[in-house]
């Protein structure tokens, strides 16, 4: 059996930050990836497309931490 490393980074807080701040970037700067958080600060999200496709990989469960670990619910 496959054992999942899990974040100690919320999946909702991620969500949030991403849905009110994701032009900004603010959900990778939580959770630690602040090289592409700082790129998508100064592309205003990829002019949104990139926040938008970032939410969708929230909400599906599949956005990693900066260690490469799922986030979680908790």
């Amino acid at each position: 059996m496959q054992t999942i490393n899990k974040s100690e980074d919320s999946i909702i807080v991620a969500l949030l930050l991403c849905f009110f701040l994701g032009c900004l970037g603010a959900h990778r700067f939580y959770v630690g990836k602040w090289k592409t958080g700082l790129l998508e600060l100064v592309t205003l999200g990829g002019l949104g497309i990139w926040a938008l496709i970032d939410f969708i990989i929230i909400i599906v469960g599949k956005f990693e931490d900066k260690n490469g670990r799922t986030l979680t619910w908790e």
